[in-house]
């Protein structure tokens, strides 16, 4: 199976310090400029929101993971047209999170609308990051989108994860949802399961089609089978 890990900032003594880091230099390299607003107090915002209490699985982990995969999709094909949005949008892309609501993606795209300009991002470099955030509802980018496939790979990229990382997603997942009955969970989770698995492709990228499309694969038939079975 492919190795979803990815280099550097992640992994150090200082997670959080290596976050807030990851943020400055996105930011200042889409706003193609030193000056403009302080990028931290930006970060620290999107961070607070990001540990919220009622987030098991759609947490900085997440976010971390999310932002290495776009990592590693970059260091390998250099596929999407801008990744810095790309990454801003990774950032962004669950930073509204309520799980028993059904408006997260759009409320997280306004919320890019609001703070970005104010942080210096250009109006079309604010609108993509908003689109891309939208994007995440259906995970279904065109084939004509790179900057969508990269961000939609890189948040379904998990599906590809060890067994063990994998069952530890599904236990997070479930530990969210803790609010809906065992028994509808495991209806509404199936069918989900089952829809994925309908796709022609869950992956859209070239490094995403070729080593996480089989894991990703059979990690969702083996959950479908325990929930089934």
């Amino acid at each position: 199976m492919a190795n979803l890990d990815a280099p550097d900032t992640a992994n150090t003594a200082d997670p959080l310090g290596a976050l807030r880091a990851r943020w400055v230099r996105t930011l200042r390299a889409s706003r193609g400029t030193d000056d403009g607003p302080d990028p931290a107090p930006y970060a620290d915002n999107l961070i607070s929101r990001w540990a919220e209490p009622q987030r098991r699985y759609h947490t900085v982990d997440h976010l971390t993971a999310v932002l290495e995969h776009i990592d590693v999709l970059e260091a390998h094909e250099r596929y999407a047209d801008d990744v810095d949005l790309v990454r801003l949008a990774a950032w962004f892309h669950d930073a509204v999170y309520l799980p028993d609501r059904s408006e997260n993606e759009e409320r997280s795209a306004r919320l890019a609308e609001r703070a970005l300009p104010e942080a210096g991002v250009s109006a079309a470099g604010t609108a993509e990051v908003a689109r891309l955030v939208r994007l995440t509802v259906t995970h279904a980018p065109a084939d004509d989108d790179p900057n969508g496939q990269v961000l939609c790979d890189a948040d379904l990229a998990i599906l590809a994860a060890s067994p063990d990382a994998y069952a530890a997603y599904t236990a997070a997942v479930r530990e969210e949802y803790a609010f809906v009955p065992p028994e509808a969970f495991r209806e509404g989770r199936a069918a989900i399961l089952r829809q994925l698995l309908d796709l022609p492709r869950l992956f859209h990228t070239p490094y995403g089609t070729r080593e996480w499309e089989g894991p990703a694969r059979r990690n969702l038939e083996s959950e479908l089978s325990l929930l089934t079975g």
